[in-house]
Parts: C-alpha cells; structure tokens; sequence
C-alpha cells in the first residue's frame, strides 16, 4: 500500500464522526444541538450517556490507532516508515479534528491522539515512557481540577517537553509540537471559558 494512498485513507478512518453517529442512533439527535456542540466522547458522555460516551471515546482512540498499525503492517521496514507514520498521524486527527463528512467540523483530537500515539509507540519504541508520562500529567490535572479540557491541554504540553526530555527523534519532536498546537485551537473556546470561570467541570 503506498503512502499516499495510506494518507488519504488515514484521513477518512479520522473523519469518521463516531460520536454524531452514535448520538443520532441511539437517541435520534444531533449531537452538536447539545451540551457543549462538540462531537467528541465527553459531551456525548454528558448528553447521550456513560455508557455511550465510553463507546465513543474507544472507536475514537481505535480511529487512531488503526492507521499506525497498518503503517506498521505495510510500511514496516523500509526507510520510509517514520515519515509515513508522522504524516499519517497527523491526518489522521486532522480527519476527526476538520472531518470531510460534517462540513470540516469535527471534535478536539484527544482521543484520536492517544490512540495515534500508542499506535506510533509499534514504530518509535521510546515513545512508550512519554506517553505513560503524559497520561499521568492527564490523570494528576484531571483529578485535581476535574476539567477534561485543562487536562488534556497540560498533557499535550507534557507531551511536547517529555519528547525534548527523552530526546525522541526529529520526526516526533515535530508531530508533538503540531499535535500541541491542534490541542490548542481546538480547545480555543474552553481556554476562554476556563478564563472566565465559566468551564464545566467532569
């Protein structure tokens, strides 16, 4: 399989909008009519249910896992392998971030992050120490703060200054800094929120 055709479908696995569409069947609604208009598991955990928001959160995180692994599977080897994972992982959050399939609108890109950085640990093995790093950042701000957004931002941040720490390659120095800034715009409203005292807490 080549790399563009992995991008391209690397893309659309991304776009999949797996929380409008869980919403939509199993309560009849649209998901961004509700709570706070995002697509992702933690408002489809808020409108729809915990069940479902879990459901969600899981076929986000396999929307990026699934790529990398057949970067791994088709890829592996060759001298291509890490651009092809960088590019790869980058469109595919892009894809659940902008989806092709709601007008370029789609959900924050955390989820889908994770599951592209366990994903992209199968080919930059010291990945692993900075993602178990990152996720307890997530853990510590979450508990103490209980805002999923500032969470997810700090561990986004940890992930940044962890790559630099552990001296990762070229390539994921790179992918964390965009994956950071992605975090950053998508969360644009709850950082004003947050502000504001006006966020919602988990």
């Amino acid at each position: 399989m080549g790399i563009i055709s992995l991008i391209v479908l690397s893309y659309l696995i991304g776009s999949i909008p797996s929380g409008f569409l869980v919403a939509y069947f199993v309560k009849g609604i649209d998901i961004r009519k509700f709570g706070s208009g995002n697509i992702g598991a933690t408002n489809v955990f808020r409108v729809v249910g915990r069940k479902w928001g879990i459901f969600v959160f899981i076929l986000d995180f396999l929307k990026g896992f699934l790529p990398l692994f057949l970067v791994k599977s088709y890829v592996g080897g060759t001298s291509h392998i890490h651009i092809a994972a960088v590019l790869v992982t980058v469109f595919t959050v892009c894809g659940h971030n902008w989806t092709i399939f709601l007008r370029f609108k789609g959900g924050k890109g955390v989820a889908t992050s994770l599951g592209a950085m366990t994903g992209l640990s199968l080919i930059f093995p010291k990945l692993w120490i900075v993602l178990v790093f990152s996720l307890c950042i997530w853990v510590i701000v979450f508990l103490v703060s209980r805002f999923v957004s500032l969470a997810s931002i700090f561990a986004a941040a940890a992930f940044l200054v962890f790559s630099f720490i552990f001296s990762l390659s070229k390539e994921v120095k790179i992918l964390s800094f965009l994956l950071f800034i992605f975090i950053l715009l998508r969360h644009k409203k709850n950082i004003k929120r947050l502000l504001n005292r006006r966020e919602n807490r988990f």
